[in-house]
């Protein structure tokens, strides 16, 4: 009779360990917010910022390592002057960097 009363279901629920279960995902979320989320959103409005504002004139340089010189501007694709009469066409997303 007492191995009866042992294994039987106890009176706790598991709302203690459910509520502790939910505090951990959302301590998980945040780290996962402050360490990755945030800093690539970041990172994505300073390279539009960067995008939008190159000019005629700003040496570039590629993804494909290219460096150039901005010689005309289009919607979506910019002139690069590479120097000797060379101009190549290259999307405004293949810009990673400008020099100063």
């Amino acid at each position: 009779m007492d191995l009866l009363l042992a294994m039987a279901p106890q009176g706790e629920g598991g709302s203690g360990s459910f509520v502790s279960t939910i505090i951990m995902f959302g301590a998980i979320f945040l780290i996962f917010y402050f360490m990755i989320i945030r800093p690539q959103q970041k990172r994505s409005k300073e390279r539009e910022k960067l995008l939008s504002n190159i000019q005629k004139g700003d040496k570039v340089i590629t993804s494909g390592g290219i460096h150039g010189t901005i010689a005309g501007l289009e919607e979506k694709t910019v002139l690069l002057d590479l120097g000797d009469k060379i101009k190549i066409k290259v999307e405004r997303t293949a810009i990673t960097s400008v020099v100063a």
